[in-house]
């Protein structure tokens, strides 16, 4: 196979989270030559699989065979790989079938390497990542195999092939807030405590609020309220309580301690309570690191394109090795149907992410 015909086979080989689609037995086999270890939990399957071909860095390339479910609205088969107009649709088109082919036959077709190559996968990156890349990592620490640098294929690019590169993530902490009130009747306000109301005393000063300014590589962490609810669905009777969700992707600038600061800060004099859970803690790899040298290069070499550094966006397994002080980047095709009705990305960006790919593992240095 070659890097497109392998790409058209993991679109067609349905994997839906936490279903592999069979990809990990196809890829272990497809390796010739590359020792593999399976290292599954619960219904989530996980493949670590490596060649040591020399002394020197360790190169991973880390990724997930999953994809989110296809729903409604296709105009084609999302299982079914369409070429069409320089475009290939189907469920995974970007995130990330075409990062997961690209690496997987960038490796296949090295033949030389000082150190050793392997791949991280698993079938729950879409899901609660709860038994998936961190499993593997876990494995790995044990046995002193813990990679020298980590590239991740989600799809990073934004308006060209090449443009952007992801160095780093905003980490996301959620928020759950209570407040409490008093129940009453709508025609006796007076005897009641209305927490909508005292919430909308102070609603814009919260909503949408910067709590930091950012810096070089990160945008500020925003207060972003995503659900408000409260009452009885009834028009005379006053709340008891109200519930507010919010999120804040935040900045090395703002923890857990600055939003609790922050809230109280809003709410001072109110009976409410606050519950904060962190999904994902900000990093960033230090641009000057072999990897990010060589990822650089080796995008101007294929591309002609001098990439940016950026940390813009949600969250990726790189959350879970950036931890571990591995050098981790990401790099795939771009991200403009990524989870839509219609997801798709054309042959060129496959085709030269694999390119990219292949010439990042031969003249690294």
């Amino acid at each position: 196979m070659n890097v497109i015909e392998l790409f058209k086979f993991f679109i067609e080989s349905k994997s839906e989270t936490p279903d592999d689609g069979g990809l990990l037995d196809f890829i272990e086999n497809y390796l010739d030559g590359y020792t593999a270890v399976r290292v599954d939990v619960e219904d989530v399957k996980n493949l670590f699989i490596y060649k040591k071909f020399g002394d020197g860095d360790h190169l991973c390339f880390a990724g997930h065979v999953d994809v989110v479910p296809a729903g409604d609205g296709w105009e084609t088969n999302p299982y079914k790989a369409v070429e069409k107009d320089g475009f290939i649709y189907g469920r995974g088109a970007q995130d990330m079938k075409s990062g997961l082919a690209a690496f997987t036959q960038a490796v296949k077709d090295s033949k030389n390497f000082n150190g050793t190559l392997s791949l991280l996968l698993t079938s729950d990156e879409e899901g609660e990542a709860k038994y998936g890349t961190v499993e593997v990592l876990k494995y790995l620490k044990e046995k002193s195999m813990l990679p020298d640098g980590v590239v991740v294929a989600e799809p990073t690019c934004e308006d060209d092939f090449g443009d952007a590169i992801k160095v780093g993530r905003r980490g996301s902490i959620n928020g759950y807030i209570t407040l409490k009130g008093k129940q009453g009747h709508a025609a006796y306000p007076e005897k009641a405590i209305n927490p909508i109301h005292n919430i909308a005393q102070v609603l814009s000063g919260m909503a949408g609020v910067n709590l930091d300014n950012g810096d070089e590589f990160f945008s500020p962490s925003k207060f972003v309220i995503t659900d408000i609810r409260s009452g009885m669905e009834v028009t005379n009777v006053t709340p008891n309580e109200l519930k507010m969700m919010f999120n804040v992707r935040n900045t090395t600038l703002t923890t857990q301690k600055e939003v609790t600061e922050f809230v109280a800060k809003h709410l001072d004099g109110l009976d409410y309570d606050l519950r904060l859970t962190q999904g994902s803690y900000p990093f960033r790899t230090d641009t000057d690191t072999k990897l990010v040298r060589n990822i650089d290069n080796s995008i101007e070499r294929i591309v002609g394109i001098k990439t940016k550094h950026s940390t813009a966006g949600g969250t990726s397994d790189a959350r879970f090795i950036a931890p571990l002080g591995i050098p981790v980047i990401e790099l795939g095709v771009r991200n403009d149907t990524i989870h839509s009705v219609r997801e798709r990305t054309t042959i060129k960006e496959v085709q030269s992410l694999y390119e990219v790919f292949k010439d990042l593992i031969d003249k690294w240095e």
